[in-house]
């Protein structure tokens, strides 16, 4: 990253965008398949033709090195990166922009900003990476609050201690991905954890929103790699013990992984880490019928294999962004202690079974940087990695271009597959955009998948927003109308809290509001996400100063 530029209003980096030949080819895929849409490009506008209000608040003296009124701060700030985001910014529309962004570079800083804050009446945004696709960092509060800070953390990216006995590390939750990553390289290990927004997104941003990594079994959510927390909140410090496990009641672990900063900010945690791998295997089948490679996923889930990849593309899907002209899964397996030519060889065997096909032959490799990637499997990894990128390409060209993610029993998985096309097919069709409904598999476990749709259509440049609200809305009431989980790992924020609210039971609500009281008793902390106060305490108009 070293060098590069953060882009203001979409994905990654400046120079990483979508451009030349790979536009052009990205084009030329769409208008194939979407004939009839109009693909002019649209410019994002400069930062400088905005116009924002001065800021409502000012820092205390002692936050004032490491706070920031500057307008391109406070614009990088206002946003996440779903596709509302984006086509927002392309537009030049973003109403919700935070007064003030605080870097801390200490738990003391963090302790500074809540005492303030609840003494003000000021909104408090925990800030990671930014690359919420839920509105999770939005600035999205009540007008009762007499301001909004957004807290960002990435000054605090220090691995702390390893603990090379446990094999386990304390890490401030400020670090993003590939810096935590170059600090555990240097002991020999990883916490193997690589969701697609790795290179941007921060521990704490995984742990407060239960993100999902790349590997398919197993060890598939930051919750499996936590072993402890330390959150800082307005009614004081929470530290968790260490411990592999425990059957001590509820988890104080758990009541804080997932709310979104809505009940404390995340400072640190020690997190289990993984021995680098050496030895891979990788390999790509086909199937000629999707549902027999449901099938042959099912039992490759059930049948304690646990693969790390086992990704399951439809043939849209595969089409699109793996140039197969079948279903596909791309499999792989991978271990630090031994080689895995014996489960490739009864993970194909299972697939043979169902009527797989091998594309080509499965690699092996023994190095540690050989990734044994070949075929669909490797087109379909730098598609996937690139997918953010020409995601806003599109949006740019008056394309909708989104994801929902889920999970369901395997029983079920059918019925929802059918629902989830029809709502967006028939939404689609009553704001008059075209498009394409695709699957994927991004996780599969012993009782069921984790299906990750894709929608591409050809929008109406200057409504692609409403008519997206549209198509969200009614494949959100499948999903839970199908007894799917509203999202599997991208978490709730506000733009998922009405579908949330329907998923959680009631009582389970009223416990986490009485929770949020004890620990945000004046409700400033991340309002509108997971939960809100209590009846009778108003956001913006709480009881304040109780620390």
């Amino acid at each position: 990253m070293s060098g590069k530029t953060r882009s203001w209003w979409g994905w990654g980096n400046v120079e990483d965008a979508v451009a030349g030949s790979e536009r052009q080819e990205l084009t030329r895929r769409v208008a194939e398949m979407l004939p009839g849409a109009d693909l002019t490009v649209h410019e994002a506008p400069p930062i400088a033709s905005f116009r924002l209000a001065a800021s409502r608040v000012q820092a205390p003296p002692a936050l004032a090195p490491c706070a920031s009124v500057a307008k391109s701060d406070r614009l990088t700030h206002s946003h996440g990166q779903a596709f509302r985001d984006v086509a927002r910014a392309l537009l030049g529309k973003l109403p919700h922009v935070p007064d003030l962004v605080v870097r801390p570079t200490s738990e003391a800083d963090v302790v500074r900003v809540l005492e303030w804050c609840t003494d003000e009446n000021i909104a408090v945004i925990p800030f990671g990476g930014g690359t919420s696709v839920v509105g999770g960092v939005e600035p999205r509060v009540s007008d009762g609050y007499s301001g909004v800070v957004s807290l960002d953390l990435t000054s605090m990216n220090r691995v702390l201690e390893v603990d090379s006995t446990s094999r386990a590390a304390l890490v401030q939750a400020g670090v993003l991905g590939p810096h935590l990553e170059e600090q555990l390289r240097t002991q020999g290990y990883t916490l193997r954890f690589f969701p697609q927004s790795f290179e941007f997104s921060s521990l704490g941003g995984w742990l407060a929103t239960r993100a999902g990594g790349h590997f398919a079994t197993r060890l598939t959510h930051i919750d499996d790699l936590t072993e402890s927390l330390r959150v800082i909140t307005p009614a004081g410090a929470v530290e968790t013990r260490r411990l592999p496990g425990s059957g001590a009641g509820p988890s104080p672990d758990r009541m804080f992984l997932g709310s979104e900063g809505s009940l404390g900010v995340i400072t640190q945690a020690w997190v289990r880490l993984q021995a680098r791998p050496r030895w891979r295997s990788g390999a790509s089948v086909g199937f000629a019928n999707y549902d027999a490679g449901v099938r042959a996923v099912r039992a490759l889930s059930q049948s304690g294999l646990d693969p790390a990849n086992c990704r399951l593309l439809d043939p849209m899907e595969a089409l699109i962004n793996a140039g197969s002209a079948t279903a596909v899964l791309v499999l792989g397996f991978e271990s630090a202690d031994h080689p895995v030519t014996a489960p490739m060889e009864r993970a194909l065997e299972l697939c043979r079974d169902h009527g797989g096909v091998l594309s080509d032959q499965p690699r092996y490799t023994d190095s540690a940087d050989d990734p044994a990637r070949s075929g669909a499997a490797d087109t379909w990894r730098s598609s996937f990695l690139r997918m953010p990128y020409q995601r806003d390409a599109l949006a740019a060209q008056g394309m909708i271009v989104e994801t929902f993610e889920t999970a369901c029993t395997w029983d079920r998985f059918d019925r929802l597959r059918a629902a989830v096309n029809d709502a967006a097919q028939d939404a689609m069709r009553q704001v008059g955009a075209v498009g394409v409904v695709t699957c994927r598999f991004s996780h599969v476990y012993p009782d069921g998948p984790a299906p990750y749709f894709g929608i591409y259509a050809a929008g109406k440049w200057g409504s692609t927003v409403e008519q997206w609200d549209e198509i969200k809305a009614a494949v959100s009431e499948a999903l839970i109308g199908c007894g799917a989980t509203i999202t599997h790992h991208h978490a709730v924020g506000r733009d998922h809290r009405p579908w949330y609210d329907q998923q959680r039971p009631d009582l389970f609500a009223a416990a986490l509001q009485a929770g949020k009281a004890v620990l945000d008793p004046a409700a400033i902390l991340n309002p509108g996400v997971v939960i809100d106060p209590l009846p009778g305490r108003r956001e913006g108009s709480a009881a304040r100063g109780h620390r």
